[in-house]
Formats: structure tokens, C-alpha cells, sequence
């Protein structure tokens, strides 16, 4: 969790009410932050990474007035617009697609409200932009930019400027060779063909995200007093959250917002949006959650001490706020508000004793049958490319992606089999046979769950030597099911994967609970294997509820 620290002074000014040393250390504590201590004009508090909108003065004042009942419910921006423009080239497309920006006047820095700036700056690179993988900020002097401004990408040897701190103009690639910053994120870039930049209408480049701002144009002094804000990533709803926690810090500096046209290949956005959202609340659930009987009057009014709108039944959810996406989101915040302490304690009137969990010593049976069998257990990773698990295997079914996915490992997994397969093509240099078994996870898409992501524990077997076949597969499914008390007939059935005339569903008691067979020799060619191989993937979970 990233520690900031506040100017006490500050934050009592923006509160609008000053409270005694003590009565402000318990109302910080309770706000859901970690109070380190109180030093002088220094409040020292960790923020924990659900709520990167507290990670400056204003932000963490503008909650802390509201929990205190002194500002409450939603504070609304005004946001004036302007008439300038930056415009995506598609260069950018598949290197930093996105960028959400804006502009913020009639700012009066000094030494305190530029430390302040810094800060926010640094810990939402840190926390909420991952280190600046995820999201990377720009702030700009406005007074040294002419618009419209170009978001690009080209040859790392083109990109010619003086990056800050620096005495002389280097090329991008020299920058991450040569730069403090450059070789601390430089990873983020070395890898890709061209590299992005941000570039004036005079040429004056402004910064190469995610790395470092130009000495010329991106130095912000004592002496500005407008500011040109940019956030570049992969997802343009993150960035526009990430920008919207600094201008809203921005304007409670008594800043004024104007919003920045952006000029996709695709269409035009407007930057920033404050406009907040509107959800339904769910009082039963909330009540339930919370174990109270709060009518919808004395949720909303919990809800308006955190920060929100409240409207007949309707929770507006603050432009700034990137931690709400669920119901259960809003029950910690009307929790908060209730008062942790106030929640009557009671000892359950159950008596329990520990033990392992039961699916748990289901699986470790499996574990213990299958090494019985002389089968190596191995463990492989959930994500995976979707060529592996489609291409590879003949199919063409579609994998849940990562949203913000950075690498080709970028899906989940689907069947453990594939898994397999990658295994034994990797570790053809060891001596055969290679028997080999995997429980893990799998992810499928499921309309019931919360995150349309339904999760199941599989069980997956391959034999791979010069003799393995179908019967010698279904000697080991035989003994396994056997083992556990169960009685399984094989359907046949056709699959891509497998050989027609050599796979089967695995029925029990009128159910599918799994698929066996020997590998197609296509599969095999796409994998590189160059040995007869079999396999069966077993849905554990089926098989712990018929055993149960």
C-alpha cells in the first residue's frame, strides 16, 4: 500500500472544519485508510490500492469532509469547453492505443502545491497505473504547447529530444540506454518496433510515454498556471478515470477544467467526462451483507456521507471513484459510514472444528491413485494464447481474453489437455515414456456468475510413449473411477482433437463427466510431438458431487 503523506494545514482548509488531534486520528482511521501518525503539520497515512482517488490532498479531503458530515454527497465539477484538439495517428495502434486528455486553468503553484502535484503524480503511477504499465501520466505547461497536439509512434533512432533532467537532446533509443528513468522503465518500450511520443504543432515533442516528459515543454514551475494533462495506456475507461481523479485534485486547487477534443482514426472523443454513474441500489442485499435493517432513507444518507448522490432509490456513483463495480462495493462504503464500531458484536451459536476441506481430500485422492499409478503430477499456468487452445488443438472455439492483457499470454484457459500437450512438446529432450496428469483450473463463460466467468477444477491425463493407445487410457480411467467406487461407460463420440473411432464421452449414471481418446496426428504435427500420445480431461467437480 503506497504511504503520502498531507499537510495537515491543507487538509483542515479543504475539510472546512478543524477537529481535535484525536477525534481527527479515530475519523481517519475509520475512513478506511491506515493511519501511520500525526508529526507536526505532517499526516503520514497509507492508502490502500482500492482507492487511488484519496492519493492527494484534495482527494483524500474531499472523503474525509463528506465521512465527517461536514460536505456531503456528490461533489459536482463544472467542466468549460475548449477548442483544442489532439489528434491519434494510427501509428499508435498495438503499441499505446489510448490517450484521455485534458486541461486545467487558473492554477497558482508554489513549493507546497507543486510537492502536492508531484505526489498525486508518482503514487497514481505506482498504484492505479501499475507502475506505469497500465497507465502513465503527462502534466504540461500550457503556456509552452501549441496546439493541436499529435499522439504517435515511430523509430526509436527518429525520436529526437531533451528529456527532463538531461543537458543535451538524445535519441529515444539512447534515452533508455542512457536516462535514470529511461533504464528504470524502459522495458515497458524495448521491446516494440516504435516507440510513442507526443508532438506539438511547432514539432516540440512533449514526452515518450510512459517514460519522460521533454526539459522544454514538460517542466511544470511556479510560474504556470495552466496545465495540459494527458493519460496514455491501454483502456481508455481506465485512463479517463486516472485523469479524472487529477483534474477534480486540480480544481479543488481552485483550477479551472476545460475538456480537450481527441481525434481517433475511429471517431472523435471529448475529455474529461465527470458525468457520474447511476446505479439502482439494492437495499436487501445491502442489508443482508450488513446484517442491519436500514430503511432506504438511512442508506442513502450513509451513502451521501461517502461521497455519492443519493435520488429516489438511485446511488450516483463519482466520476473519480475506479473501486465501485458491484453492490458489495456500496455496502462497504455505507459500513464505513454506519461506523465499524457501531456494529453489535455476537458470538455465534454454532460450535465448529477446523478440518481440511472435503473437495480438497477428494482431489489429494486422486493425487495418490494417479502417482500410484506411476503418473508425474506437473502444474502449468492459467493463461495461455489462443493458438494453443484452438489452432494447435483443430478447434475454433472462442477463450475468454484479459481485458488489459500486455503479452501473448493473454486468455484463460479452457481444458487442461492443451496445457498437456505444451508440456510434452517442451520436454521432448527427457527419456519416454512421459505419463504425466495436471488438476487445475479451468474458465469458462457463464451467464449466472457476477463475472460471467464460471471456474471448475479439472482433472487432465497424458500418455505419451512409442506403445500408448486407447485401451491403455482407459485402463488408467478404469482404475482410477474404480478406486474412487464408481462405474463409467463410454460413449462414442467425435472431436476435432482426437482420432474418429478412438474417443469417447465418459458417461456416469446419464452424465457426461468427461472426454478421452488418442490425439489426432495433425494435433501432434501442430504441437511438434513426434510420439504417439492419449489423454482425458475429467471434470472433478461432477465426479466429487457423484462420490458425495
Amino acid at each position: 500500500m503506497p504511504t503520502i503523506t498531507l499537510s495537515k494545514k491543507v487538509v483542515e482548509k479543504l475539510v472546512g472544519k478543524q477537529l481535535p488531534l484525536e477525534e481527527l486520528k479515530d475519523r481517519i482511521a475509520m475512513l478506511g485508510t491506515d493511519l501511520e501518525e500525526i508529526e507536526g503539520d505532517n499526516i503520514h497515512v497509507q492508502i490502500f490500492p482500492n482507492r487511488p482517488d484519496l492519493l492527494s490532498e484534495q482527494g483524500f479531503s474531499r472523503a474525509l469532509s463528506s465521512f465527517i458530515g461536514v460536505k456531503t454527497g456528490l461533489r459536482k465539477y463544472t467542466v468549460k469547453q475548449s477548442n483544442h484538439k489532439v489528434i491519434v495517428d494510427p501509428s499508435v495502434t498495438g503499441i499505446r492505443p489510448f490517450t484521455a486528455c485534458a486541461i486545467v486553468k487558473g492554477l497558482h503553484f508554489d513549493s507546497e502545491t507543486l510537492r502536492q502535484l508531484i505526489q498525486l503524480q508518482e503514487k497514481l503511477h505506482v498504484t492505479y497505473g501499475r507502475k506505469r504499465k497500465k497507465a502513465a501520466i503527462g502534466i504540461y505547461p500550457l503556456e509552452k504547447i501549441t496546439f493541436p497536439v499529435t499522439y504517435k509512434a515511430d523509430l526509436p533512432h527518429k525520436i529526437i529530444f531533451q528529456p527532463l533532467d538531461a543537458e543535451k537532446e538524445m535519441t529515444a533509443a539512447e534515452i533508455l540506454e542512457e536516462h535514470t528513468t529511461g533504464k528504470e522503465y524502459g522495458s515497458l518500450l524495448q521491446a516494440l518496433p516504435r516507440y510513442p511520443f507526443f508532438i506539438d504543432a511547432r514539432g516540440e515533442i512533449l514526452s515518450m510515454p510512459p517514460i519522460i516528459n521533454s526539459e522544454k515543454t514538460g517542466r511544470v514551475t511556479a510560474e504556470t498556471t495552466g496545465v495540459f494533462i494527458e493519460c496514455s495506456g491501454f483502456d481508455f475507461d481506465v485512463l479517463s478515470r486516472c485523469l479524472n481523479m487529477i483534474v477534480t485534485a486540480l480544481a479543488d486547487m481552485n483550477g479551472e477544467i476545460y475538456t480537450v477534443k481527441l481525434e481517433y482514426p475511429e471517431g472523435t472523443k471529448v475529455t474529461p467526462n465527470l458525468t457520474s454513474q447511476k446505479i439502482k441500489l439494492d437495499l436487501s442485499y445491502l442489508n443482508k451483507r450488513l446484517g442491519l435493517h436500514l430503511s432506504e432513507q438511512e442508506a442513502g444518507n450513509l451513502l451521501e456521507r461517502m461521497g455519492y448522490g443519493f435520488e429516489r432509490g438511485e446511488v450516483s456513483i463519482p466520476s473519480y471513484r475506479a473501486d465501485i463495480l458491484h453492490q458489495v462495493d456500496l455496502a462497504e462504503d455505507i459500513a464505513i459510514a454506519y461506523g465499524y464500531e457501531n456494529f453489535q458484536e455476537e458470538i455465534p451459536n454454532v460450535a465448529t472444528i477446523g478440518e481440511e476441506d472435503a473437495f480438497e481430500k477428494f482431489c489429494k485422492k486422486i493425487r495418490e491413485i494417479l502417482v500410484g499409478l506411476q503418473l508425474l503430477e506437473i502444474k502449468n499456468f492459467h493463461l495461455t494464447t489462443k493458438e494453443d487452445f484452438t489452432t494447435k488443438m483443430n478447434l475454433s472455439e472462442e477463450l475468454i481474453p484479459l481485458k488489459n492483457a500486455l503479452g501473448d499470454h493473454n486468455y484463460l484457459r479452457n481444458a487442461i489437455l492443451p496445457s498437456l500437450l505444451k508440456t510434452l512438446a517442451e520436454n521432448q529432450h527427457h527419456e519416454y515414456p512421459h505419463n504425466i496428469f495436471e488438476i487445475g483450473r479451468i474458465f469458462t463463460p457463464s451467464a449466472e456468475e457476477d463475472t460471467g466467468v464460471r471456474e471448475r477444477e479439472t482433472l487432465g491425463i497424458v500418455l505419451c510413449h512409442e506403445k500408448t493407445d486407447f485401451t491403455e487410457i482407459k485402463q488408467v480411467v478404469t482404475a482410477l473411477l474404480h478406486s474412487l467406487g464408481l462405474e463409467f461407460k463410454i460413449n462414442e463420440i467425435t472431436h476435432p482433437s482426437f482420432i474418429i473411432g478412438r474417443v469417447g464421452a465418459i458417461i456416469i449414471d446419464g452424465e457426461q463427466i468427461g472426454m478421452i481418446g488418442e490425439f489426432h496426428p495433425q494435433v501432434l504435427m501442430n504441437w511438434e510431438v513426434m510420439v504417439p500420445a492419449v489423454g482425458l480431461e475429467l471434470d472433478l467437480e461432477k465426479v466429487f458431487g457423484l462420490i458425495k
